[in-house]
C-alpha cells in the first residue's frame, strides 16, 4: 500500500459512532395532517391502481391482516404491501430523538428522504427537496417547487419539509448526534423532474443525454431505456468517461453542496452519506465525488453499499472513494456462528472470518466499518435467529434478489426464548467488536419479519397497544395469535451493551487478541488492547448450550466485569477463572489507577 492508503483518512467520529438506521415511512407518524394521499403514491411500483377505499394504513394493526380497501382491491396480500403508507415523517423522527439518546445513538442513517412516490424513496422525483410528506405542508411546498427552474440551482427554493429537515440535523447535532443521508446517484424515478421532460419531448428533450435510452417512441420498439436490474420504474443516469455525463454529474454535485453545507454553512449540513448500489457507478465518478465532500467537509463519513466480497470492496478503500462500507461480510459471519445449527462454523472459522475482514483493508478502516446484521432489505435480525439454517445469508443475491418477500419460505412467526437469547448474544458481541455498530430500527424492540418487504413493518412504540399478529402470510389464522408490543427486556439489553461500548473505549479502538477459540465448546474470547494508553478488555461469548469455565493469564492490574464494575480476582498465580454462561458472554475491563 502507497498514498492514502497508508494515511488515515477517514473521520475521527466514526470509530466511536453507534450508528441507528430509520426508514423514515415507517419510523414515527409525528404529523398526521401530513399523510400521503393516493395521488402522491403516482409513479410508485403499484401505484395508479389504487382502491377508491385507500388510505392510510392504521399503525398497529396486523402486519399480514388486509384492511377492507385492500380485501376489496381484489389483491392479493404482496402486491397490497407496497401500497401501503403509514404516515412516518420528520416531525416523528424529531419526537423520537430523546429515545434514540435514551438507547446511546450517536450517528443516524436516514434511508432516503427526498421527494418520491414510493414508501422506500429510491425512486426519486428530485433530490434537492426532501419529500413533501414528511413535511408539514406538502400542498405549499408543491406549490413552491413549481417555480423552480429544476436543473439551475439559483432558482431553488428551500421548502417547509427542507427546512424542517434542518431543523432535525440541528437538533440532532445539539445532543451530540451525526446524521447521513441515504445517496442513490445511480438512478431516480419516473417522476423525476427531467424523465418527465424526457417523456413529454422524447429526442428535442433537452434532458435526453442523462438517461440510457434505447429507442424513442416513434421507434419500432417504442419507448426504451435501462433502469436498474429492470426495474422500469427505475430509470438509470447515462455514464460517459468512466463519470456520470455532464449534466445529471453537475446536478448531484450541486445537491452534495447544498445538503452539506446548508446555504453555505456546514454546521448546519449532514455529516456524509451512504451510498446506494455503488458497484452500479464508475470508480472515476466516486474518486471526482469524494474530493468534492472532502473539499465541503473533511470530517464526512462516506459509506458504500458493497453487497460483495473482500477482494472487490478492496478498491473501494484505499483512500479515495470510501471510508467504508455496509459491512455485510460482517453480517455474513456473525449468521454462520450465531444463527445457525447444523450448518454452523466453529469459534476458530468464525475467529478467521473476523480476521480477514480486519486485516484486509487499510489499517483506518476497520475502526469505521458500519457492522450490520439486518437493515431494509433483509429479513430481520430476530427472524434470523428464528430461521436457523433456512438461507444461506453470504449468497446475498440468491438469497434476497429479487427483493419479493421468502415468505412463506421463512418461518414468520415471533422469535421463543431460545431465539431471543441468540439475538442477545450477537448484540452483546456486535457492541464490544472492532468497527462501529449499526441497529436497524425496531431491532431493539422487539420487530419480526422476514425480508422485503416484510422487514419494513411499521416501528413498535411503548404506548401503542399494538393488535397481535392473527393472520399468517398465506392468509390463514394464526393460533395462537402473536402478540405485539414494544419489548422492554431487549431494549434494555440494548441499551445495557451500547453502554459498555461507551465506557470501555479501547473497544472502540483496541487491537484484538485472540486467546481462546474452543471449537468443542463454542467460546471464544478476545483481548482488546491500546498499547498507547495502556488500556485492555476481554470479551468472551459462548455460543455453546452450557457453561463454561476457562483459566486466562491477563494483563496485570484491576480487572472488573462490566456493566456491574464487579472486582475479578485473581489466583495466586495471576490467572483469572472466567466463567461464562450457556448462549452468554461477559465483558472484562482493566481498571487503570
Amino acid at each position: 500500500m502507497t498514498g492514502k492508503a497508508t494515511e488515515d483518512f477517514t473521520p475521527g467520529w466514526a470509530r466511536h459512532a453507534v450508528w441507528y438506521q430509520i426508514f423514515p415511512e415507517r419510523f414515527c407518524n409525528g404529523d398526521p395532517s401530513n399523510d400521503p394521499t393516493p395521488d402522491s403514491l403516482n409513479g410508485s411500483l403499484h401505484g395508479g391502481a389504487l382502491h377508491p377505499g385507500w388510505r392510510t394504513h392504521p399503525w398497529s394493526s396486523d402486519w399480514y391482516a388486509l384492511q377492507p380497501w385492500e380485501r376489496a382491491s381484489g389483491k392479493a396480500l404482496m402486491d397490497n404491501l407496497p401500497d401501503r403508507r403509514y404516515g412516518g415523517d420528520i416531525a416523528g423522527i424529531l419526537q423520537r430523538l430523546p429515545y434514540l439518546q435514551e438507547l446511546g445513538v450517536t450517528a443516524i442513517y436516514l434511508n432516503p428522504v427526498f421527494d418520491a412516490p414510493s414508501h422506500h424513496k429510491y425512486d426519486a422525483a428530485t433530490l434537492h427537496h426532501v419529500d413533501v410528506h414528511f413535511g408539514p405542508d406538502p400542498s405549499g411546498d408543491r406549490a413552491l417547487m413549481a417555480l423552480e427552474v429544476p436543473d439551475d440551482p439559483a432558482t431553488w427554493v428551500w421548502t417547509s419539509a427542507d427546512r424542517l429537515m434542518l431543523k432535525l440535523i440541528a437538533q440532532a447535532h445539539a445532543r451530540g448526534m451525526r446524521v447521513i443521508f441515504d445517496g442513490v446517484f445511480n438512478h431516480v424515478g419516473v417522476r423525476h423532474w427531467a424523465f418527465l421532460d424526457l417523456i413529454k419531448h422524447q429526442r428535442k428533450s433537452r434532458f435526453r443525454s442523462w438517461f440510457k435510452v434505447t429507442s424513442w417512441r416513434d421507434d419500432p420498439d417504442g419507448f426504451q431505456y435501462e433502469s436498474w436490474r429492470g426495474h422500469a420504474t427505475l430509470p438509470e443516469l447515462r455514464q460517459e468517461n468512466g463519470t456520470l455525463a455532464e449534466g445529471p454529474l453537475a446536478y448531484i454535485n450541486a445537491v452534495t453542496r447544498r445538503w452539506m453545507a446548508p446555504q453555505g454553512d456546514v454546521s448546519r449540513g449532514i455529516d456524509g452519506w451512504r451510498l446506494d448500489v455503488a458497484p452500479c457507478l464508475p470508480h472515476g465518478f466516486w474518486k471526482g465525488w469524494r474530493t468534492l465532500v472532502k473539499q465541503v467537509n473533511p470530517q464526512a463519513y462516506l459509506v458504500a453499499e458493497n453487497i460483495r466480497d473482500v477482494e472487490f470492496n478492496t478498491p473501494y478503500l484505499q483512500g479515495d472513494e470510501f471510508d467504508a462500507v455496509m459491512n455485510y461480510n460482517f453480517a455474513f459471519a456473525c449468521d454462520e456462528f450465531f444463527f445457525r445449527d447444523e450448518q454452523r462454523i466453529t469459534a476458530t472459522e468464525f475467529d478467521q472470518k473476523l480476521a480477514e475482514l480486519r486485516h484486509a483493508y487499510p489499517p483506518c478502516v476497520a475502526p469505521v466499518m458500519q457492522n450490520l446484521f439486518g437493515s431494509h432489505d433483509t429479513a430481520r435480525l430476530a427472524s434470523h435467529a428464528v430461521n436457523r439454517d433456512k438461507l444461506d445469508y453470504r449468497r446475498f443475491d440468491e438469497a434476497y434478489h429479487p427483493r419479493d418477500s421468502r415468505v412463506p419460505a421463512l418461518d414468520a412467526r415471533k422469535p421463543d426464548a431460545h431465539a431471543r437469547a441468540l439475538h442477545k448474544l450477537f448484540v452483546l458481541f456486535q457492541m464490544a467488536y472492532l468497527g462501529a455498530p449499526m441497529v436497524y430500527m425496531g431491532d431493539e424492540a422487539g420487530l419480526w419479519g422476514a425480508n422485503d418487504p416484510c422487514c419494513r413493518k411499521p416501528m413498535l412504540w411503548r404506548e401503542l397497544s399494538h393488535d397481535a399478529e392473527a393472520s399468517a402470510p398465506d392468509g390463514s389464522r394464526r393460533e395462537p395469535p402473536d402478540t405485539v408490543a414494544f419489548d422492554e427486556d431487549l431494549f434494555a439489553h440494548y441499551k445495557r451493551c451500547i453502554a459498555i461500548r461507551d465506557a470501555v473505549p479501547v473497544l472502540r479502538t483496541g487491537s484484538v487478541e485472540t486467546l481462546v477459540s474452543n471449537d468443542l465448546l463454542g467460546l471464544l474470547v478476545h483481548l482488546r488492547s491500546d498499547e498507547g494508553s495502556g488500556e485492555h478488555a476481554l470479551v468472551a461469548i459462548n455460543r455453546g448450550n452450557g457453561p463454561v469455565e476457562t483459566s486466562l493469564s491477563l494483563p496485570a492490574g484491576k480487572w472488573v466485569e462490566q456493566p456491574s464494575g464487579r472486582p475479578v480476582k485473581a489466583d495466586a498465580r495471576g490467572k483469572v477463572t472466567l466463567k461464562v454462561g450457556p448462549l452468554a458472554g461477559v465483558v472484562l475491563s482493566l481498571q487503570l489507577s
